[in-house]
């Protein structure tokens, strides 16, 4: 195998160097699929930060701002003056952005703001303006988006993050039950670029492209997704989500989604990540990592998670890509139906990777490694874990070791490794073979 660093400019650009990860030459933009409907939370609704009203019940306490951009842009303005505000949009209404404003389409936000929309809101570029952002979240600014959609940014100029949202360090967006959609970055983050804290909740991020990394969020700060799904965006690494700090996943889906070089799903750069109660399925890497990467020395947990039908389509890596210095542990999840040209349909382990209670089955290799490819001086242990049904063409049906690397099946835990064509492991100790 052989090394790469990096190079995307910008926010949680300039990814760190991923062994797992050959090098990106070709920068073009990709096309994703089409998006499923949004998620929708219809629950009261969790009660928000300091200077945030509640979901739903008290968006009629805002203020009320006319179909008109020129009053949105004012009344966002004096809310900045005033220390903030809550603002309801005119439901039914296009607010068409024509010029930009330092860059966005709408006045910088610098403190804490509410924008409550309704059926049919929406926030867009008009498609004869100069290319901007939407909006950006400045140092000490708190957005929130309530029913909102936010659409056609576009900032194509090479290094400019963030096509739909910008949040800079020290500022907050929250995006509840809105749409992020069909922006494109010149940078990384085509839907959103976020540098501060940023929570997706019961939100679409889909169909976003980026020239760089991460097509629908790239994140260099602290990034939570709950009950959303982030689908059919594109970018050179990281087709859906790349995050280089802090990355939380909870009850979400992450589909559909395009790199044109590595990390078709997730790319956990750097930093810490967790997984939990959430899918990964049907996404695509031109050359490495279909699913999921963690990278070098990433610490990640996935739990109660499926990984799954991810592809890469020239190199290696379908599912999960566990790379140098990392450690991974997964538990009671579903590792299968990925695909890779090359060796680890399944799983491909460079550093420390546990598996608990968790299924591997009908992964399938063009090389070694139909389940789990495990490189010389990988540490693998599974733990009542069943690896089954998985192909290698060449060898390791289910397991292929590296000389040098270990694999501990701890049977007594009830690990089973069967089913597996053409044999089920190679250089595995007290494996049938």
């Amino acid at each position: 195998m052989t090394g790469l660093a990096l190079t995307t400019a910008g926010i949680a650009a300039s990814p760190a160097a991923a062994r797992i990860t050959p090098s990106a030459e070709d920068r073009s933009e990709q096309l994703g699929r089409p998006a499923p409907d949004i998620h929708r939370d219809e629950g009261k609704g969790d009660e928000k930060r300091k200077g945030r009203s509640k979901q739903g019940n008290e968006r009629s306490k805002g203020i009320p701002v006319a179909c008109d951009t020129d009053k949105l842009i004012a009344a966002i303005t004096l809310a900045n003056a005033r220390g903030g505000a809550v603002l309801d949009l005119a439901k039914g209404c296009t607010y068409l952005l024509t010029a930009a404003i330092d860059d966005a389409g709408l006045p910088a936000v610098t403190t804490p703001i509410t924008l409550n929309g309704g059926k049919r809101t929406t926030i867009t570029r008009a498609a004869a303006a100069d290319q901007f952002r939407i909006l950006t979240i400045d140092t000490g600014g708190d957005l929130t988006l309530n029913h909102l959609t936010i659409t056609g940014g576009q900032t194509t100029n090479a290094g400019t993050d963030g096509a739909g949202v910008f949040v800079d360090a020290g500022g907050t967006l929250t995006s509840n039950h809105s749409a992020i959609t069909r922006n494109i970055a010149g940078g990384s983050g085509g839907g959103i670029a976020n540098n501060g804290t940023t929570h997706v909740h019961a939100s679409n991020v889909s169909h976003n492209t980026a020239s760089a990394a991460a097509g629908g969020v790239a994140s260099s700060g602290v990034l939570e997704i709950s009950k959303s799904s982030i689908h059919a965006n594109a970018a050179v690494d990281g087709g859906g989500v790349t995050s280089s700090g802090t990355v939380r996943i909870e009850h979400s889906k992450i589909s559909g989604n395009r790199a044109r070089t590595s990390g078709g799903g997730l790319f956990v750069m750097r930093g810490t990540g967790s997984v939990v109660d959430s899918s990964v399925t049907t996404n695509i890497a031109g050359d490495v990592v279909g699913g999921i990467i963690a990278s070098l020395g990433v610490q990640m947990t996935i739990r109660s998670s499926v990984i799954a039908e991810n592809v890469a389509e020239t190199g290696i890596v379908g599912g999960l890509g566990v790379d140098e210095d990392a450690s991974v542990v997964v538990t009671d999840s579903i590792i299968k139906n990925n695909n890779t040209s090359s060796n680890g349909g399944g799983v491909y382990n460079i550093a420390e990777l546990v598996l608990r209670n968790t299924k591997v089955f009908g992964n399938q290799s063009g090389d070694q490694g139909g389940g789990i490819y495990n490189e010389a001086s990988a540490t693998l242990a599974l733990f009542g874990t069943k690896v089954t049904k998985n192909i290698a063409v060449t060898d390791g049906g289910g397991i292929f070791n590296q000389v040098g690397g270990t694999v501990d099946l701890n049977n007594a835990t009830g690990t089973v490794v069967v089913k597996n064509r053409p044999n089920n492991c190679v250089n595995v100790p007290d494996c049938l073979g």
